[in-house]
């Protein structure tokens, strides 16, 4: 048997090009899930805030188009509004996870995203790949999700990432300091991302998406997902049904200035009324983020 000769160049550059039509690859393709990411499929109730590959089906997962605009009912954040906003970006542009800028050399994010590489962008308003003044790049070279994260509960569900130098501190760029107090029911916060804007359906924003929600009480939490809340989360959300969504995990939840949580987890499709967001209750961390830090700096 005789192996098969390459062709000229062009050959398989125009081979490449119609396999490439036939598939209908003609935008980029966003993270698949990987071994360390979740299966929304396997969720209590829904699925994590991340990334999936596309597909037309409803399982978190980002394609398509949608009538609702924003966040989920969010606004545009203000220019440099969120300076502690981060993007984790698989190769070379391609947004899977939020991420929040606690430290000059350190994220946190959820554990759920945790990947083998990570890139980071901060400073960036706009979810183009488009070269912004003021953002800077980074690499990950350490990540550490907490010792307690479990799947699919996802109870303990936050990581810490080292980046690979410390910021320059701008006006676009400045770490937010962690709540030492626990969230109470009525509290208004903010969470921002550039995840999905409309569910089932999804539709990207064109820049960095805030909305306000409110803490719900512990009762009312317990009794949208019944045995599927512990300590390690808070509920948050409103009568509207305003919601995080696909994309916006590991994303900041900021209440009167402080750090109070990450975009964990939720229903499927988003924004459903009295099935509200999930986040990562940072109170019952503080030690743990200041002393794996300590350690590993």
């Amino acid at each position: 048997m005789t192996m098969a000769t390459a062709g000229p160049p062009w050959t398989w550059m125009v081979g490449a090009l119609i396999t490439a039509l036939i598939l209908g690859v003609t935008e980029p393709v966003f993270a698949n899930y990987v071994a360390s990411c979740d299966n929304p499929s396997a969720e209590p109730s829904g699925g994590t805030r991340d990334l999936g590959p596309r597909s037309g089906e409803d399982i978190r997962v980002d394609d398509g188009g949608g009538s609702s605009t924003r966040i989920v009912n969010g606004t545009d954040c203000g220019m440099n509004s969120q300076p502690w906003q981060g993007a984790l970006l698989m190769k070379p542009n391609q947004l899977y996870c939020g991420a929040v800028l606690v430290n000059p050399q350190w994220l946190l994010t959820a554990a759920h995203c945790r990947k083998e590489f990570f890139r980071i962008r901060l400073g960036h308003y706009s979810l183009s790949p488009t070269y912004e003044a003021g953002q800077q790049l980074f690499q990950g070279i350490k990540s550490i999700p907490h010792p307690g994260y479990s799947h699919p509960s996802h109870s303990n569900d936050l990581m810490l990432i080292k980046l690979n130098r410390k910021i320059h501190k701008t006006q676009a760029v400045r770490p937010i300091n962690i709540s030492s107090h626990c969230p109470t029911a009525g509290t208004r916060c903010l969470v921002s991302g550039w995840g999905t804007t409309s569910s089932p359906q999804v539709k990207y924003p064109d820049v960095l998406q805030c909305l306000n929600i409110t803490v719900l009480s512990e009762d009312r939490c317990k009794k949208a997902y019944p045995n599927q809340i512990d300590a390690t989360m808070f509920c948050a959300g409103d009568q509207v049904g305003r919601d995080s969504c696909q994309g916006d995990s590991g994303g900041p939840v900021v209440c009167h200035g402080t750090l109070q949580g990450l975009v964990s987890w939720g229903d499927s499709p988003c924004a459903k009324p009295n099935r509200p967001g999930v986040y990562t209750n940072l109170c019952q961390f503080t030690k743990w983020i200041q002393d794996t830090i300590q350690s590993n700096s």
